[in-house]
């Protein structure tokens, strides 16, 4: 030691007495020693980078003894210090710009992809490249079936021996050379959407920001140059008013009004075309008329301020119906460099929409992820290979439609309540005084009537269990049998969560016993159908928030035969009663043991 410090220069020399007294002392393995020298928050050092320290401080540092030393310590300081993640802002663009690679944004939900934190939407894991051997290929190609069938047929055993038609070499080199199209690679949020028809981390689902319709795509409408923009307002068929997206319809008018007026005078104006697009047309009754449909959603629509609309399509993506006619407008309306927008509410059926115009024309089909599960779509996504020249199709992160009770409501319990299957009336001849329940969501009370009896229909997921019975034990009912006969919501407290009951009084009048007048439909739940010939005074109970709204009658038939009154026959009230029951029965045979055990006790 002494020897390394002759070559130093004698300025750097510190005394021989205080260097002896450094290292005659027994705590030379403690930081007590160093720890001025160090910087805040240093983490623990172990014992053989001590007398690095003691020299790197006290020698110079010309020498390369101690400058060696010195990046050891800073390489051991910088594996100890933990590497925080770097915080992901949600990004709405996805891949609206040209110059955006393929590969950042995730082709299922729109997000930028990122590898640094699976917690976090967009994570994604890279999977590995596959190499092929040449040598696998052509391994087998001198191998012939023995028989592509598992017994004789009945050509073979009459004695016909037909000939096989026998590819040539080249084509069957040629099928072998063929790749199959390579999978496209998604989210792990996406992932388990498509897998397991759930996300895959709930809690982060609640911290996602709400979709900014006017900033994305809103300033882009508004644009007075580029090409032609269509939008394609998409509707479910099954809760009309509560998917309609009014904010948009809204804003779309009035960027037509303001284009065209500029039109006229001259100046440049992109006016936006607006095709109302009705989806799952197949959960309605085949027996409903086409023209009064459209006549009905013209309506409703221009009540939920869409003034121009330039056409009206029913489709069903699930049955392949009324696609290929959607197809034809739209191309010809967007031209060869318009910009088409699928817009509409959270879970109307926008992406499997676009991925049934995918397949109907041929081009990249299925990347988009399809769940019933509110708010799939994250990002724009723009989808290739549907329009025709450098027209695009973009898919839009559904909105968050705050009046409908489905947003409330748990997975679970918006299993429930989707629809899936076609509606089925639910019909109940009723006198006033009288109330029916929608599960533990909705009530219709009987207030008033100036005829003795009328028509209520119930159209809703048949998993939604009904009751009808006296408005005088209405709130009683509700309380004892909410949570389980009545579900959902699922559970006794979930529906003090929910929020409180308010009531809203409608005036009807009809003039037929035979069809059904009148709605009172609640956004995300169903709606009444009320048939009677004269007037009536209706109050209807749903929680705080939730749209409630009186229309002409969609659906005007109702069922041949009658509930009856008490709770309908399902699946949710059997397993309740067995619960309820199983806790009575419990609750007898304790009360049983008790009496024997005290019986005994006397004795």
């Amino acid at each position: 030691m002494i020897f390394r410090a002759r070559n130093l220069s004698p300025s750097n020399l510190i005394p021989l007495s205080s260097l002896a007294l450094f290292f005659t002392k027994p705590s030379f393995t403690s930081t007590t020693l160093i720890s001025p020298l160090l910087p805040a928050n240093t983490p623990q050092i172990p014992n053989k980078f001590l007398h690095l320290i003691f020299f790197t401080n006290h020698f110079s540092s010309q020498s390369t003894a101690t400058t060696s030393a010195t990046k050891k310590l800073q390489k051991h300081l910088q594996k100890q210090e933990p590497s925080s993640p770097k915080p992901l802002t949600l990004n709405r663009d996805g891949n609206y710009d040209d110059g955006t690679p393929y590969n950042v944004v995730c082709p299922g939900c729109g997000v930028h992809m990122q590898d640094s934190d699976p917690k976090l939407v967009g994570f994604f894991i890279k999977p590995p490249t596959k190499t092929k051997d040449p040598t696998l290929k052509t391994s087998s190609r001198h191998l012939v079936p023995v028989s592509t069938e598992p017994e004789f047929t009945a050509f073979l055993k009459k004695g016909l021996i037909l000939e096989e038609k026998r590819k040539s070499p080249d084509l069957e080199e040629e099928s072998l050379d063929k790749e199959m199209p390579e999978k496209p690679v998604v989210c792990a949020r996406c992932h388990s959407l498509r897998h397991y028809g759930k996300v895959k981390d709930p809690t982060m689902e609640n911290l996602l920001p709400e979709f900014d319709f006017d900033h994305t795509v809103g300033r882009r409408l508004g644009s007075v140059s580029g090409g032609r923009s269509v939008v394609l307002m998409v509707v479910d068929a099954s809760d009309f008013d509560g998917s309609f997206p009014r904010k948009v319809a809204k804003l779309v008018s009035d960027v037509t009004e303001e284009n065209y007026s500029a039109w006229k005078q001259g100046k440049s104006g992109n006016v936006p075309r607006v095709v109302l697009v009705v989806t799952k047309i197949d959960l309605l009754p085949s027996s409903l008329s086409p023209t009064r449909f459209e006549h009905w959603a013209r309506q409703r629509a221009r009540e939920g301020g869409a003034s121009k609309i330039a056409k009206l399509h029913f489709v069903s993506p699930v049955k392949d119906w009324g696609v290929k006619n959607l197809v034809d407008d739209v191309v010809e309306m967007a031209g060869p460099r318009g910009t088409v927008w699928a817009v509409g509410a959270q879970n109307a059926g926008k992406s499997t929409l676009i991925n049934a115009i995918g397949k109907c024309v041929g081009g990249k089909i299925g990347f988009l992820t399809e769940a019933p599960v509110p708010g799939t779509t994250l990002g724009l996504v723009r989808v290739e290979g549907v329009l025709p020249g450098q027209a695009k199709l973009f898919d839009t992160p559904g909105l968050l439609q705050p009046h409908q009770m489905t947003t409330r409501l748990t997975r679970e319990e918006q299993k429930l309540v989707y629809i899936s299957k076609e509606l089925k009336p639910r019909t109940y001849r009723i006198k006033a005084g009288n109330t029916v329940h929608i599960a533990g969501l909705m009530r219709l009370d009987i207030d008033e009537s100036s005829v003795e009896s009328l028509y209520v229909t119930v159209w809703a997921s048949p998993y939604l269990p009904l009751h009808m019975g006296k408005t005088e034990n209405a709130q009683r009912i509700l309380e004892d049998h909410i949570g389980h006969q009545l579900q959902p919501p699922i559970g006794e407290q979930r529906g003090g969560q929910l929020g409180s009951w308010v009531r809203k009084e409608f005036h009807i009048s009809g003039n037929s016993w035979e069809s059904s007048s009148v709605d009172i439909a609640a956004a995300g739940i169903g709606w009444f159908a009320v048939g009677l010939k004269g007037e009536a005074v209706l109050g209807v109970w749903t929680y705080e928030g939730v749209g409630v709204v009186l229309r002409n009658a969609l659906l005007p038939h109702r069922a041949q035969l009658f509930e009856e009154a008490g709770f309908t026959v399902s699946k949710i009230v059997s397993k309740a009663d067995q619960t309820l029951n199983k806790s009575q029965k419990q609750i007898e045979k304790k009360k049983r043991s008790d009496q024997k055990t005290a019986i005994a006790a006397e004795v």
